[in-house]
């Protein structure tokens, strides 16, 4: 019986399991190069080019060992987020003099190292402990460079494990994806669509439209009449002018 033992095996011994989970982790802040680094590199066929991962920051593995290493990764992060307050205390006691010029010299020898010194201890024991969980300087330099600072107003749950509807080819296995939070996140687009228009709404504003219809009319009602008056005085005007004519 497995009484306190926590954890899946995976059908691994011990040694076997902890170097395949810190192989992951690995790979999982690797993703996150910067593209500059797969120029020029190759497969092993000397032709074939290494491109980038499609997805930065994101991992394709199995469900059960996505689940595994989710709290490796977790731990890696919050040792590199603890170092972030020495590591900006150190910088505000460094010097901006180059290495081994006699500027740097002088502070080097002088009471400003050592308060460097002292600032920067607990930055570099966060380093040390994280480089033993990973076992891989670049990992590790990525992890403190650049994961640590976007989750520094965090307060946990850096990563997220999303199962896949498809298996794996060969066994069926159920797979998943691991990656940061803020990396692959779906943005919701603002709705741009037009309002509908009802039945009552549109009622409404033909009735202001009707109401001012007469109104229209009434201008050209009184031009008629004004123009049949004006007929009417002319018809009179020649029918006296003819009657003098003939007197």
């Amino acid at each position: 019986m497995r009484h306190r033992r926590k954890g899946r095996q995976l059908g691994r011994s011990s040694s076997h399991r902890k170097a395949m989970l810190k192989n992951l982790a690995t790979g999982l802040f690797l993703t996150l190069r910067d593209d500059m680094f797969y120029e020029g590199l190759y497969q092993s066929d000397g032709k074939t080019p290494v491109n980038p991962p499609k997805h930065k920051g994101r991992v394709t593995t199995t469900l059960q060992k996505a689940k595994e290493v989710r709290p490796l990764v977790e731990k890696c992060v919050t040792l590199a987020k603890k170092a972030l307050p020495h590591i900006e205390a150190a910088d505000a006691l460094n010097t901006d003099a180059d290495r081994g010029s006699e500027a740097w010299k002088a502070w080097r020898e002088g009471d400003g190292w050592q308060k460097w010194n002292a600032a920067i201890a607990p930055a570099i024991n966060y380093r040390r402990r994280a480089y033993a969980l990973l076992g891989d300087k670049e990992a590790v330099s990525i992890l403190f460079d650049d994961v640590a600072p976007k989750f520094a107003d965090r307060p946990g749950g850096y990563t997220r494990v999303l199962k896949l509807a498809g298996v794996r080819l060969g066994d069926a296995g159920a797979q998943a994806v691991l990656e940061f939070v803020g990396e692959n996140d779906r943005v919701k687009q603002a709705a741009t669509a037009v309002k509908p228009a009802f039945v009552d709404d549109a009622a409404e504003e033909e009735k202001p439209e009707a109401a001012e219809e007469p109104a229209t009319e009434e201008p050209a009602a009184e031009a008629a009449d004004t123009d049949e008056a004006a007929a009417e005085e002319t018809t009179t005007e020649e029918a006296a002018s003819e009657e003098k004519t003939e007197e």
